[in-house]
């Protein structure tokens, strides 16, 4: 695989990681469909999507694959009064990234980042395939393509990027 922005990001960093890549399937890029090719539970399986607060504009919050964005809870930590999601047009130019491979790192252009908390909890017990480091697990992120899962310790994600975590996950 080409290296993309995001590991280049890291690499610069220094910040370890792994890259599983998988066959894309174009008519189902779901974090559920990723999960289940690269042999993770879904909720160690972070989705990133872009989002637009009133008073901060553009923003980028990370979920558990299986999970919905609350808006209110990211318009809360984020300062804003109101957060909205930005059409799927807009994604591609605002980020770099096409739909199904949005990396919270090495985006055009750096974004308040936003990572929910659930990211360091885990079940070490519940890995498949990937091998686990101590405090709780490791998570994957979008490499920035699809067809390649980046997947790294959630404080090294926390690092690289400056992400504030918090609950920000729809409660049933």
């Amino acid at each position: 695989m080409k290296k993309t922005n995001a590991v280049r990001l890291l690499d610069k960093l220094g910040i370890p990681y792994e890259l599983m890549e998988y066959p894309v399937d174009e008519e189902d890029v779901s974090a559920e469909n990723v999960a289940s090719k690269v042999g993770m539970p879904l909720e160690r399986v972070f989705k990133t999507l872009v989002a637009r607060g009133d008073r901060t504009g553009v923003l980028v919050a990370s979920i558990p694959g299986g999970a919905e964005l609350d808006l209110k809870k990211l318009a809360a930590l984020s300062g804003n009064k109101r957060v909205e999601l930005v059409a799927l047009k807009e994604v591609q130019p605002l980020t770099g990234y096409i739909r199904g491979g949005v990396s919270p790192l090495g985006m055009k252009k750096t974004y308040p980042y936003f990572l929910d908390e659930s990211a360091f909890h885990a079940d070490p017990g519940s890995w498949s395939t990937v091998p686990v480091f101590p405090l709780g697990g490791r998570i994957s992120v979008s490499a920035g393509v699809r067809g390649c899962q980046i997947v790294l310790e959630p404080e090294d994600l926390r690092r690289a990027t400056g992400a504030v975590t918090g609950d920000l996950i729809h409660s049933s």
